[in-house]
């Protein structure tokens, strides 16, 4: 019989890497909760408007990459591509604007894309983000970018950098993609089938190809800051000094955008020189017209997205230094005394001390080689003698030393111990 095996673009998670993805996590949570951020979970699958109308239709993930289907009720279903319009659409239909002026919160969980399937980018991918819903101001930015850098540089990569953009307000953005559109028109034959496409409905999102050609049609391109209003000016200039009062560096780059129609001001973007071409580990904006598109009050927002494969990909070259957890395995050769141990185990747990206890009845010589396996410290060695006189044999595995001592007195004994 053909084996089953996991669908292109998915990949399992084995014992051996889930301990790197725990780690990213709990750098997650810790980083969040320190600003002030509270976790939020939403459903994996979602109604399709939501995507349509808080990604856009005409984006590739709307129209090419979305897992789709019509459920028996007719509706039309969608697994999630990204978590930021679950997130506003959780927050508009549970009200959480009237419970306080400012929303913090952030998320860690699996989106799906189907795409090409390449290094850091899957068809089943996880995410971590931050939304920061109802501030306008400068220094909620600084605060969202300053969470997404802290969490990247307390788990250990290097070679960050942090790019920053402002695609300044609705009246600059108008102004600028007439512009952009008058510069770009002689070009047109020149200009892939997306590009020619994105002119018409999304003139931005050209300033982000990754084709060699139009790179240099933009080079000579009218530049964003050109159009921006004295606002925006100062609007910029206080996020940049914000970042420097947090002495966080960055690099100004005018051609990091976001397209759709409810972004404005900041847009920003860390990479990594780990991962290769694609290096783009988070990225983020403003983006204050997305709750009201959703069908919530016109309320500001500013957010980011992280992708956890990159992440973990950008880690592989640095040595990381494991935590070291005291481990006992528990060795037994008379069923007689299994209960006992149990007992033991269970109090030994308490003391939060990793206990694995021997459960498939294997000769000495085995458990004690699955013993050394598991990097146990202790090994608590009961035979027929030990189970009669109530003791257990107590082998420091990093020393090699052995001594008898009586069950009774095991918690104590580990209790007096520094790990």
């Amino acid at each position: 019989m053909k084996m089953v095996r996991t669908i292109k673009g998915t990949h399992d998670i084995l014992p051996a890497q889930s301990g790197d993805w725990q780690d990213l996590e709990t750098q997650i949570h810790k980083t969040a909760n320190l600003h002030g951020y509270d976790e939020i979970r939403t459903p994996i699958i979602e109604d399709a408007a939501l995507f349509n109308r808080g990604v856009g239709e005409e984006t590739d993930i709307v129209s090419k990459e979305m897992y789709s289907w019509i459920d028996k009720d007719k509706s039309t279903i969608s697994l999630r591509p990204e978590l930021t319009a679950p997130v506003v659409r959780a927050y508009v239909q549970h009200n959480l604007g009237g419970q306080s002026l400012l929303q913090r919160l952030y998320y860690i969980g699996p989106s799906f894309r189907r795409e090409r399937p390449q290094k850091g980018r899957q068809r089943q991918f996880h995410q971590f983000g931050v939304e920061a819903i109802g501030s306008d101001n400068p220094e909620q930015d600084a605060e969202v970018i300053s969470i997404g850098w802290n969490i990247l540089n307390n788990f250990g990569i290097n070679e960050l950098e942090l790019n920053i953009s402002s695609i300044g307000s609705d009246d600059c953005r108008t102004n600028y993609k007439q512009e952009l559109i008058n510069y770009l028109k002689p070009f047109i034959p020149q200009l892939s089938e997306v590009s020619q496409h994105r002119l018409k409905h999304n003139p931005l999102r050209i300033l982000d190809t990754k084709n060699k050609d139009e790179i240099k049609i933009i080079e000579s391109a009218p530049k964003i800051e050109n159009f921006y209003t004295k606002e925006d000016e100062t609007y910029f200039l206080t996020v940049q000094q914000y970042l420097d009062d947090l002495e966080i560096p960055y690099k100004i780059n005018p051609l990091l955008v976001r397209g759709l129609d409810y972004y404005t001001q900041t847009t920003f973007e860390i990479s990594s020189k780990k991962i290769g071409a694609q290096d783009a580990l988070l990225g983020g904006g403003r983006y204050d017209g997305l709750i009201k598109s959703l069908g919530g009050k016109d309320v500001p927002a500013v957010g980011f997205a992280a992708g956890m494969e990159r992440i973990l990909i950008a880690t592989d070259s640095r040595k990381r230094t494991d935590k070291q957890v005291a481990c006992i395995y528990i060795v037994c050769t008379d069923l007689s005394a299994l209960g006992p141990l149990q007992q033991i185990a269970k109090n030994l747990r308490e003391l939060d001390i990793k206990v694995i206890l021997e459960t498939l009845r294997r000769s000495m010589k085995a458990q004690m080689r699955e013993a050394n396996k598991k990097n146990a410290n202790y090994a608590i060695i009961v035979g027929e003698q030990e189970a009669i006189d109530k003791t257990v044999q107590l082998k420091n595995l990093n020393e090699g030393k052995q001594d008898t001592i009586n069950q009774g007195e095991l918690i104590a004994y580990f209790k007096s111990l520094t790990f």
